[in-house]
């Protein structure tokens, strides 16, 4: 396994907008930094329980149907083309809106196509290759779950200038986040 292909990987998308990070941004903006602290939370417990849902999902593709595993790679590096289109097809969409709670952090992310997507496909795509055993799986769902605290933490921290600087440099990021995203979709069957 690339260890460095899965970090930049797990770092491009949960850092990227999708529907977490623009709630995050919209909470702030409405609702102020407490309640997009509060979100936060809810969305980070629930990122982890799906990536541990997942895991358990695909150690049983693994041990009975190990074909499934390859689909798996497939279907994770087709994700991450279908990203980069989503990254030039979304111009100023809308953001999404809550409540600013930690409840309805944590129920978008069993909502959300991308972190749901990206849950399932992770752990194939680069883990579970290499490694089987429960402490590292186990030690991989936490290295992802803390990635995605520190990016959802930056959208808290910097949501605003990070708001105001995709907006003037959007074609320039979304040229450089679809390059990394190629790039993580061919190194996943190197």
């Amino acid at each position: 396994m690339n260890i460095l292909s899965f970090v930049f990987y797990t770092f491009l998308v949960t850092g990227t907008p999708g529907p977490t990070n623009l709630d995050i941004l919209n909470t702030i903006k409405s609702q102020g930094r407490r309640a997009g602290i509060q979100y936060t939370y809810g969305a980070s417990l629930a990122f982890f329980t799906l990536l541990v849902l997942s895991a358990l999902i695909n150690s049983l593709f693994a041990q009975y149907l190990p074909p499934v595993m390859t689909v798996m790679k497939v279907i994770g590096s087709l994700y991450m083309l279908y990203l980069v289109y989503l990254l030039f097809k979304s111009h100023g969409s809308d953001e999404p809106t809550n409540k600013g709670s930690f409840k309805s952090g944590y129920l978008l992310q069993f909502l959300n196509p991308k972190v749901i997507t990206f849950s399932l496909t992770v752990l194939p795509s680069f883990v579970l290759g290499t490694y089987h055993t429960f402490p590292m799986i186990s030690l991989f769902i936490i290295i992802i779950t803390l990635i995605g605290v520190f990016s959802f933490g930056l959208w808290v921290v910097f949501g605003a200038l990070l708001q105001r600087f995709l907006q003037r440099h959007e074609m320039a990021v979304t040229i450089v986040m679809a390059v990394f995203l190629i790039y993580a979709a061919v190194i996943v069957w190197l």
